[in-house]
């Protein structure tokens, strides 16, 4: 009776551990998707690149769209409610930072609208936590652009509990990093010129923003940036600064057959994020196959 009762205890033990386990990997698992400058051309500016549309996200927690989704994004409201249908702009871990064609015709609200974030914000989750920034404002709007440096400047101060930060952008900011070529070779766009406060001329991202990451780059926290203003020449960029922070992009251009996006997996929390660049038509192929 004794050997009856203790056999079934210790099954009940290891079923309930196992369901534990199951529950925790489900809960734990995150795996994104990065998309740059993904918009169909030769179009009315209202549709992305037409594989997406075949696309099946529902294997990733979230989209993160590198900017030009859009040729014209936000030219009408009914582009963007098009653009949330694919992209679930609404989900917390869906981000959009947006590019030239998205914001070039105002209209910002709209976006804020399907998100309910501003154009520019930090979020956390899964030990992750991302700076997502609007490289459209400039020192024109002086208000926006002290606000968004306020709000990146404080996320570098304060962050403690992730353990990776991860900044997303549309355009080449990255001019005279150490170690790494300027943006003009990989990418569509390199703001020479771009300021990230209006505080003076020296404010470039080089000057007063990657001194920021180096800072949480030695408390111990992986830092990357990725930028979504790729395509027409190199598909994917992924290197390391001098100071071991890690610059990444990709994008789409016309349909191209050697067009890449990035996955971001982690397999449990706070694990070592893993990137890795896929072709785009041979995910699509897999799909197809199934």
């Amino acid at each position: 009776m004794a050997y009856n009762y203790l056999h079934k205890l210790i099954f009940l033990v290891i079923l309930l551990g196992l369901s534990s386990m199951s529950l925790y990997g489900q809960k734990s698992v995150a795996k994104f998707i990065f998309i740059g400058h993904c918009y169909q051309a030769y179009t009315d500016g209202d549709k992305v690149d037409y594989r997406l549309e075949e696309f099946d996200f529902s294997d990733f927690n979230g989209v993160w769209l590198g900017g030009d989704v859009c040729s014209e994004a936000m030219l009408n409201y009914s582009t963007v409610e098009y653009i949330d249908g694919i992209f679930d702009l609404g989900n917390a871990d869906t981000h959009w930072s947006l590019g030239n064609h998205d914001a070039r015709n105002g209209n910002w609200e709209w976006c804020e609208e399907f998100t309910g974030r501003k154009t520019f914000y930090a979020y956390s989750d899964y030990g992750i936590t991302r700076i997502v920034m609007n490289s459209n404002i400039i020192s024109t709007n002086c208000e926006m652009l002290n606000d968004q440096f306020d709000m990146i400047s404080k996320v570098c101060d304060t962050i403690t509990e992730s353990t990776h930060l991860i900044l997303l952008m549309h355009h080449g900011l990255w001019r005279d990093i150490p170690g790494l070529p300027q943006p003009s070779i990989y990418a569509q766009s390199d703001l020479v010129y771009w300021n990230a406060n209006c505080d003076s001329v020296n404010t470039r991202f080089v000057d007063v923003i990657y001194p920021k990451l180096l800072e949480v780059k030695q408390r111990g926290i992986d830092v990357s940036c990725i930028l979504g203003d790729m395509g027409a020449t190199y598909k994917k960029f992924n290197m390391f600064s001098t100071d071991s922070v890690r610059f990444m992009g990709c994008g789409l251009y016309l349909n191209e057959p050697d067009d890449n996006v990035l996955f971001i997996e982690q397999q449990t929390i706070n694990a070592p994020l893993q990137f890795r660049f896929h072709n785009l038509d041979s995910l699509l192929n897999v799909r197809r196959n199934q």
